[in-house]
């Protein structure tokens, strides 16, 4: 079985070292891409010395563009499986072999990180959120899905072939799901560490919270 992991990164050096040495030392055969979307420091550079594939986008084009790019690169790679996961540290690899039990054990085609049972440290606003923007995405996609804005995820990849996605910012982590789920693909979740550092959110709460209503009228007037 292969399995790789996509990194988005924008103005990610400081902190891509230790997560790229951390996944290598848990998983030597793990193949890790950093999708380096419009970074202006040395963000590119910095993950292939730290032993990365690096694939760079000139300008920033939004996080679910750069996820897209990563779904192009492990399928044409033939990866059995594909992580998610954030650049920042916020997402600990230690927990990668909890999500791969789970889709397989499952079996499920995508397992989603979910920070639910764990919630003492979330703010309240944004856990009650995440809540929300979760039960609203688990009614469209028809199935239960505890923490649908959780980016550290599995894929099976081969579910990934075909998959349309109208979107290309933070909103595109939510239509995939959906989108997954009406064809038929099945969605489990693994819980995780909540972990908050001193990185700077490039979410948007008003522009994003717009997208998101957005997407999901558009996936209420939508069958695929």
């Amino acid at each position: 079985m292969t399995t790789g992991a996509i990194l988005p990164a924008l103005n990610a050096a400081r902190f891509l070292p230790d997560v790229i040495a951390e996944i290598r030392s848990l998983h030597p055969d793990l193949r890790i891409l950093v999708v380096d979307d419009g970074s202006t420091d040395d963000t590119a550079e910095t993950a292939r010395q730290a032993g990365a594939e690096v694939i760079t986008h000139e300008v920033n084009q939004g996080k679910g563009q750069a996820l897209k790019t990563g779904y192009a690169w492990a399928l044409e790679n033939h990866l059995d499986y594909v992580f998610t996961m954030d650049s920042d540290g916020q997402h600990l690899p230690s927990e990668m072999s909890g999500f791969l039990t789970t889709a397989k054990n499952g079996p499920f085609d995508v397992v989603v990180g979910t920070r639910m049972a764990q919630t003492e440290n979330m703010p309240w606003i944004r856990l009650k959120t995440n809540q929300f923007t979760s039960w609203v995405i688990s009614s469209l996609a028809g199935c239960h899905i505890p923490d649908s804005q959780n980016g550290y995820r599995i894929y099976r990849t081969e579910c990934l072939r075909g998959v349309k996605l109208k979107t290309s910012r933070y909103d595109s982590e939510s239509e995939i799901l959906v989108r997954l789920a009406r064809k038929g693909f099945t969605i489990g979740s693994s819980p995780i560490t909540t972990v908050y550092g001193d990185e700077e959110s490039s979410i948007n709460p008003f522009v994003d919270t717009g997208r998101f209503f957005r997407l999901v009228f558009m996936l209420m007037f939508s069958r695929d």
